[in-house]
């Protein structure tokens, strides 16, 4: 068999590799040159424990390949990014182009699986497209939706392990699709629809953001009413049937920060608790750049001078590069806009260098801080000792304090 993956990213690279380690023939397509020349010259251009060894070993053997522009296959999966608009409507814009760049290759009986997080309808509405550009295909393609739930960081294990939803648009293509992921997953394919399939993605996600924001929202009022939220919630978690999340400085991610806008875009009325969801998520990153500037402000008025600001961790969740929707990257650009001449010093230990921020060592900018912001809970940053000298802002629970 040989596959074609449109989009080389946190998702399509570490799928391809696994597909390729698993005895497929797969061609990698990307639209970044650098993703195609690294990745054909077998050097990764994400983070991601293990995938390095992976790629140089299936590169190596001929298995994959990177090219910019698709090749004729026997299946076709569509992993791009599917973002939102500015006023919060999904922009599936990258699928839709995608998929128009492999229509020229179809041929019968071909397999076309989408991958990207979409609004209900999507693969529904992908197929009407095909149909639409090469009739003579019509009903002889199989088409299915079935969406990726990995954790990054964990991505290779998590691949083969985890249980996978496939939805077909017929019976048939769920069948086909199923075959296809029966190569490498070890985990249960659960067959359904493309619409539920679609739906299932959004709800995980969608989920995840109204835990998160009850831990957020638990550590506002916490805040006011002057208890230590982290014991606050280890103390409730002890009860049988409570498990409440950690709160931290938001919610980022190409995942949970958008997908829960799917639902809401497209039922307005109907979704009012994963709507209220996402304004407390977004409100806690507003609400911790307030805490910082009025510190800052704090400091100066106190002592006279203008205080170091270190700022720990960019990227949207522990020991990761990825910065996609990240409110620590969003917190930090308020209070550099906000913070007048005050000295900051951005920390991302994952993250080499950043066209924006210029980064400093974890340790160097620690020593150096009066005020010590701690934004994302990198598992380096634990290796540090509590200061009395400084001022700590711990909004990812590094001391629990």
């Amino acid at each position: 068999m040989k596959a074609c993956f449109m989009g080389l990213g946190y998702i399509g690279l570490p799928t391809a590799i696994t597909a390729a380690m698993h005895g497929v023939e797969v061609v990698g397509v990307d639209v970044n040159p650098d993703v195609v020349a690294k990745t054909n010259a077998g050097e990764l251009h994400i983070v991601e424990p293990g995938l390095g060894e992976k790629l140089r070993e299936v590169t190596a053997s001929g298995k994959l390949r990177a090219t910019s522009v698709p090749e004729t296959s026997d299946a076709y999966f569509i992993v791009v990014p599917t973002p939102f608009k500015g006023d919060h409507t999904p922009d599936i814009s990258f699928v839709e182009s995608a998929t128009r760049a492999v229509v020229p290759f179809l041929k019968e009986d071909d397999l076309y699986v989408i991958e990207s997080t979409s609004p209900i309808g999507t693969t529904e509405r992908m197929a009407e497209l095909i149909y639409s550009l090469r009739p003579e295909l019509c009903g002889k393609l199989h088409i299915a939706y079935c969406p990726e739930r990995v954790l990054p960081g964990n991505v290779l294990y998590e691949l083969v392990h985890n249980d996978r939803v496939i939805g077909g648009v017929d019976e048939e293509a769920t069948e086909r699709a199923s075959e296809f992921y029966g190569l490498f997953v070890k985990g249960c394919l659960h067959h359904t629809n493309a619409r539920t399939a679609e739906m299932c993605k959004l709800t995980e996600n969608s989920s995840r953001d109204v835990q998160i924001a009850f831990a957020n929202e638990l550590s506002l009022i916490c805040d006011r009413a002057g208890i230590n939220v982290w014991e606050l919630i280890s103390l409730a978690n002890k009860h049988p049937r409570v498990n409440i999340l950690q709160p931290g400085c938001g919610v980022g991610g190409h995942c949970i920060a958008v997908d829960p806008y799917f639902i809401t875009s497209a039922f307005p009325v109907e979704s009012r608790i994963i709507a209220a969801a996402r304004e407390i998520n977004n409100y806690k990153a507003e609400w911790c750049a307030e805490k910082i500037v009025n510190a800052i402000l704090r400091f100066e008025l106190e002592n006279g001078r203008k205080p170091v600001v270190a700022m720990m961790g960019v990227a949207f969740k522990p020991d990761i590069d990825d910065l996609r929707e990240s409110p620590a990257k969003a917190i930090i650009s308020k209070v550099m806009q906000s913070a007048g001449n005050s000295p900051i010093l951005v920390v991302e230990p994952n993250v080499a260098e950043h066209n924006v921020f210029k980064l400093t060592p974890y340790k160097e900018a620690y020593a150096q801080a009066d005020i010590a912001v701690f934004l994302t809970a990198h598992t380096p940053f634990r290796s540090l000792e509590w200061d009395d000298r400084k001022i700590i802002l711990d909004f990812c629970g590094i001391f629990k304090r």
